[in-house]
């Protein structure tokens, strides 16, 4: 058995009661603190849960030993001004290296991990550290298809026009990012496939691919089975904002047969709402969209699982807290084949449409959920494969392979990574501002 090391990690975001981003630094932590002593630098904005996760489970500090670095400085001006979110968090990063020295003195670390946020274009300065370094998952590398760039809207088509301008050129240009990675050499981990082929073409350094979200716990034990003539209950969840693209969706059940029984359920609330709400009643199907708004996780949750089929539109995302959710319900996943939700969803939990034109994209939306209304045996097949799948994708596993990362790290063997299921592609039986 290998011996248990002494760990600093950067975990920006960390909090046990929420989901996205936040819930991910949590689950990280909490799994490798398993096979490792960590110290967290985060941001106190999360102090009060942690504290009282802490509370509520004395054990969980036999692993972890959590540093507050205060964010106050400048930040009504990053939520006043969306661009200013990633200045303001590089001046974050500075004070946790300066508490990192101090920590580097006394009680000492054997490596360092760069864990949240998980972009690419503010590594911070904990590679600076005369100690291994460990990065990832990485995101925000990929650019967004631009053939899809139009149905986003106005607003839409600046932001992430902007942004893949913004990317490529941060791609070339940033040095920080350019000496983490070579200080990273060996412990580099990518979000995505996608990610690791661009890791590799930009910075020239091999990755493993280990996707950064996970399912929440339990796992489910049955799914919902749909009976007689009763409607497809489709779901959908996210911000409302234009890279999620609800519309898509909007658009690819109107063209469902009159026959078909479906219900949609929307969840989630942001500055697209209004807009979306507008589409759907000039579509004529508003009067079949339920508009849950903001849920707390448990009841979304809950929704998700009464779901025939989740239906995720994302035009730029990596892998999505909401995928390993609907699919620890089993519930079949239709989605775009592309983003990290790609490498997760397969022929045997779900259903991958082609990134073509926006009109081909909502002709296979639709063919592929008035299949399964029309196969509910096939859809329950793949509902079964979804509670078999996500099992494959718990943080515990995920614990594991980066902590064989750590110990290759220092140089003390390890095997190659073998934990995790390889992303692999599959055939279907229907054909923040910038990070």
């Amino acid at each position: 058995m290998k011996r248990r090391l002494k760990v600093l990690v950067s975990a920006y975001s960390c909090d046990p009661t929420r989901g996205s981003e936040p819930g991910v630094g949590w689950g990280w932590v909490k799994a490798l603190s398993r096979h490792h002593d960590l110290l967290v630098l985060t941001s106190d904005l999360f102090r009060a849960n942690i504290e009282a996760e802490l509370h509520r489970d004395p054990a969980l500090r036999g692993g972890l030993q959590f540093h507050y670095v205060p964010r106050t400085r400048y930040l009504r001006l990053s939520r006043l001004w969306k661009p200013a979110l990633l200045w303001t968090y590089r001046r974050w990063q500075q004070d946790a290296y300066r508490l990192a020295l101090q920590l580097q003195r006394d009680p000492g670390f054997d490596l360092v991990h760069q864990l949240t946020w998980v972009t690419f274009r503010e590594p911070g300065h904990l590679w600076k550290l005369d100690v291994p370094f460990v990065w990832g998952p990485i995101g925000g590398l990929e650019n967004t298809p631009w053939r899809l760039l139009p149905m986003l809207g106005v607003r839409g088509l600046v932001h992430f026009a902007s942004r893949n301008v913004l990317n490529t050129l941060h791609k070339r240009l940033l040095p920080r990012p350019k000496r983490a990675f070579r200080k990273a050499h060996g412990g580099i981990i990518a979000a995505t496939e996608g990610i690791r082929r661009e890791i590799l073409r930009h910075y020239g350094q091999e990755s493993q691919v280990i996707c950064e979200t996970a399912p929440p716990e339990p796992i489910a034990a049955t799914h919902s089975i749909r009976v007689g003539g009763a409607p497809l209950r489709i779901s959908w969840s996210g911000a409302h904002d234009p890279g999620k693209a609800l519309p898509l969706l909007l658009h690819a059940v109107v063209r469902l047969p009159g026959a078909v029984g479906w219900e949609l359920h929307i969840l989630g609330e942001g500055p697209c709402t209004t807009r979306w709400r507008r589409v759907a009643r000039r579509l004529g199907v508003d009067s079949r969209c339920t508009w849950h708004g903001q849920l707390p996780r448990p009841q979304a949750i809950a929704l998700l699982g009464s779901s025939h089929v989740f239906a995720l539109t994302s035009v730029k995302d990596l892998t999505t807290t909401v995928v390993m959710e609907a699919l620890s319900q089993g519930v079949p996943v239709v989605c775009l084949d592309h983003c990290g939700f790609a490498g997760v969803v397969t022929s045997e939990c779900g259903v991958k449409v082609p990134v073509g034109t926006p009109d081909t994209i909502g002709s296979r939306f639709a063919d592929a959920l008035g299949h399964l209304w029309a196969h509910e045996a096939e859809r329950q097949k793949l509902a079964a494969g979804a509670l078999e799948r996500v099992r494959q994708f718990t943080f515990e596993r995920k614990a594991e392979a980066v902590s064989e990362i750590y110990h290759r790290a220092l140089g003390r063997g390890g095997s190659p990574l073998g934990h995790l299921p390889r992303h692999r592609q599959s055939v279907n039986p229907v054909g923040m501002a910038l990070r």
